[in-house]
């Protein structure tokens, strides 16, 4: 029974391993990024539009509006981002219908490496936002014994990132796997086709859960930079 992509070697040499995990991550970000050129080679500014480009404004204005929602008011600037974890974690679940393929979400190495992201991201965005030591000073609020606890608020968030969709996917491949070996071909299926509801699902979660992070982090530096009211 194989539950993730890391049990699929492709090559080998010594300790260098090329599993499924490394070859359907690079595919599916090589698929994203020539879809992303095609879809888009052909637009147009005019008021005649063609469906696709309407269907594609309205998945954009979409996304602004989640993003805008979670607290980020200039949500173009965090559009790139956001957007591209939605459609990565998305188009890794989607594709399970493609036979032998293995969804790369389902590794712990994929959802850490996405995590990490996440966790690289928020202070980024944070310091552009506020500055180096407009960001810095956060941690001390609201007095220094904060320090501790906020660093560990950090680095526990990114790692329940990372194992809620690893555990999510992963809990999705082990039903799939043990109703391959004792059903008939009926229950896998419905089981596929409730596994890519359930990553769509999981891909909206994790990249709303990064937006409020972000918003949490420069909302908080927003908060210690306004000026006090004057008190008469």
């Amino acid at each position: 029974m194989r539950l993730s992509a890391d049990q699929m070697i492709f090559w080998q040499h010594g300790f260098l391993k090329l599993n499924g995990t490394i070859v359907f991550t690079w595919a599916l970000m090589l698929v994203l990024a020539l879809g992303a050129k095609l879809i888009t080679r052909n637009l147009s500014t005019d008021l005649e539009r063609s469906r696709w480009q309407n269907f594609l404004e309205i998945a954009v204005t979409s996304m602004r509006k989640q993003i805008e929602e979670v607290g980020l008011s200039h949500a173009e600037k965090y559009m790139p981002f956001l957007g591209t974890l939605f459609l990565f974690v998305a188009a890794a679940n989607l594709f399970t219908i493609i036979p032998g393929y293995e969804p790369p979400t389902g590794s712990l190495s994929t959802t850490a490496a996405l995590a990490l992201c996440v966790f690289v991201a928020v202070p980024l965005f944070g310091i552009e936002d506020q500055g180096l030591g407009g960001y810095l000073k956060s941690y001390l609020e609201p007095t220094v014994i904060m320090l501790p606890f906020n660093i560990i608020s950090e680095l526990s968030r990114t790692l329940a990132l990372a194992v809620r969709l690893f555990g999510n996917m992963m809990s999705g491949a082990m039903i799939l796997s043990i109703l391959l070996t004792i059903t008939p071909f009926l229950f896998p299926i419905v089981m596929t086709l409730l596994g890519l509801l359930t990553g769509m699902v999981q891909a909206y979660i994790f990249s709303i859960l990064a937006g409020v992070y972000i918003a949490a982090a420069i909302g908080a530096r927003e908060a210690t930079s306004k000026p006090k009211p004057a008190q008469s």
